[in-house]
């Protein structure tokens, strides 16, 4: 390594996240190439939001990724966001320009791209399960293609429906079904979200943003009604690929 090249720091904010994506893939890019090799990234495992304060006090500090459950508590600890995180309200990547610390949403990028390489037509009618801050980056993709959406959680307000609520004709109408819960992330990989899955059919797309295990259970329940599958795999890596050039 140039001896005048002090080390950049990158890394991940979250809880219970030993099982991230995000270290492994940027720790294999950096290592990789040697112009690289004075880049880290680690894991900021907390348990409270607040303890961000901490880690914004790093020295050398390049960037941060945001996962669950703080993309939408970060925002009162930033500076800044950007139009797009501020339509959102939630936040998965942070840069630092001149000690101001601004918050991204690049899973945007990594859903817009990822929904292209499965679906051969628009759905007209989609179905978003949980409100998290990941559920909203999918909204407003899918409400930037003209898709409607119907949202489901498990204490619905405004205009969102309980689990139970789901029905034949809704799901027969949502080609479309997106799972933005945690339900089947491993080790628990044998949770899956409460739907009536035996509505499912050919003409059904299940996408489930767990990419681990590769298969979920809400994954296998649609295969078995013929409906087409796919994990959260690939928009990882482009929104991972996204934050890298914000960073850069």
């Amino acid at each position: 390594m140039d001896g005048k090249l002090k080390v950049k720091k990158f890394g991940l904010i979250g809880k219970d996240i030993g099982y991230s994506f995000s270290r492994n893939y940027f720790r294999n890019k950096f290592s990789a190439k040697d112009e690289f090799s004075y880049l880290t990234y680690e894991n900021f495992d907390i348990d409270s939001i607040s303890e961000i304060k901490e880690i914004f006090k790093i020295d050398n500090l390049g960037g941060l990724n945001v996962t669950i459950p703080y993309k939408k508590q970060v925002i009162p600890y930033l500076d800044e966001l950007s139009d797009t995180a501020k339509i959102i309200g939630a936040v998965n990547t942070i840069c630092f320009k001149n000690d101001i610390k601004i918050g991204h949403n690049t899973d945007v990028i990594g859903f817009k791209k990822a929904l292209k390489n499965i679906l051969s037509k628009k759905p007209k009618r989609a179905i978003i399960l949980g409100t998290g801050g990941a559920s909203r980056a999918i909204e407003y993709v899918l409400k930037s293609q003209g898709i409607d959406i119907i949202f489901v959680s498990r204490k619905p307000i405004n205009n969102e429906i309980h689990y139970k609520d789901l029905n034949k004709k809704i799901m027969e109408e949502c080609e479309l079904i997106i799972n933005c819960t945690p339900l089947g992330t491993f080790p628990r990989i044998n949770d899956a979200p409460n739907i009536p899955y035996e509505y499912l059919s050919s003409n059904n797309c299940l996408f489930d943003l767990i990419y681990n295990p590769e298969k979920t259970k809400f994954m296998k329940n649609g295969m078995k009604m013929g409906a087409k599958v796919t994990n959260g795999y690939n928009m990882l890596i482009q929104q991972a690929e996204a934050s890298w050039k914000l960073w850069k």
